[in-house]
């Protein structure tokens, strides 16, 4: 397992201890995982931002820490908010990593989340030129959350 999923899934269980919030501090999740504190922002700004359904607030200095807040909206609320976030584009890395999280977050099964997939590969999009790839993807994606709504 890659040292960014190894963080990821201690923040994730972290906030499923802690119903939904954490406050961690970065150096010291750091130590223990034994990564840099790089590593932890990295981690942060890719796996937990509000497009995944996550809160991320910090505050430096001594005292300092970072707190984690899972939001809590309805699977209608939320599909929402990430079709709004899509915009007018969206490329084939993305799209499949807000799959994977709306899959881990139990707003998708298995079943939606092959087929979205499938649908927003690059290999089904092969016969779109490449400079409208991103644009015709994101209004695929955005189509199909929007047929998730029930």
């Amino acid at each position: 397992m890659r040292i960014s999923d190894s963080v990821a899934k201690y923040i994730v269980d972290l906030l499923n201890q802690e119903n939904g919030t954490a406050e961690i501090q970065r150096n010291e999740l750091a130590n223990s995982l034994g990564c840099v504190p790089s590593q932890i922002n990295y981690v942060l700004t890719s796996r937990f931002t509000p497009e995944q359904g996550y809160i991320v607030e910090s505050r430096r200095g001594g005292g300092g820490y970072i707190r984690i807040t899972r939001m809590r909206l309805s699977k209608s609320d939320m599909i929402m908010h990430i079709v709004n976030s899509v915009g007018d584009s969206l490329d084939a890395a993305t799209a499949r990593a807000m799959t994977g999280n709306l899959l881990q977050s139990g707003m998708l099964d298995n079943s939606s989340a092959a087929l979205i997939r499938a649908a927003c590969s690059e290999q089904s999009l092969a016969a779109v030129p490449k400079e409208l790839r991103d644009v015709v993807r994101a209004a695929i994606y955005k189509n199909m959350l929007l047929s998730t709504r029930t």
